[in-house]
């Protein structure tokens, strides 16, 4: 989870509170949509169903660097996340977000659970 203070630390901070904050973000929600290519019912069922399957293929390289002491790149675990936030952006267009407002969101959700003291547990609404 990523807060605030871990944006500051790494440098992306100032990406994301400058006046056009998230127009990065915006340009990658609309790049997204030229790529969908299923609509309806059956966009939601595909964006939703790659997630997990993409989101499945970093699980397994993770199970097997654990159980089989299997190697992979950088850039392999990467590009598997690469999926993950592709589909999860289209996701968040279905339903008018995008992945700027899909960041802002968790941005404040897991500022407000730190100040809260609530980052540790489990539950939507800790």
């Amino acid at each position: 989870m990523i807060s605030a203070e871990d944006l500051k630390a790494f440098g992306y901070y100032d990406m994301f509170n400058k006046p056009n904050k998230g127009k990065w973000a915006d340009s990658y929600s609309e790049w997204v949509e030229k790529k969908i290519m299923t609509d309806g019912q059956d966009r939601l069922v595909e964006n939703t169903l790659g997630l997990v399957g993409e989101a499945g293929e970093v699980a397994e390289k993770i199970k097997k660097l654990i159980r089989d002491k299997s190697r992979f790149s950088n850039e392999e675990i990467l590009k598997e996340l690469g999926d993950v936030v592709f589909y999860a952006t289209a996701l968040a267009n279905i339903y008018g977000g995008g992945l700027r407002e899909v960041i802002d969101l968790n941005i404040a959700k897991l500022d407000d659970r730190q100040k809260r003291g609530t980052l540790k547990g489990s539950g939507d609404n800790r």
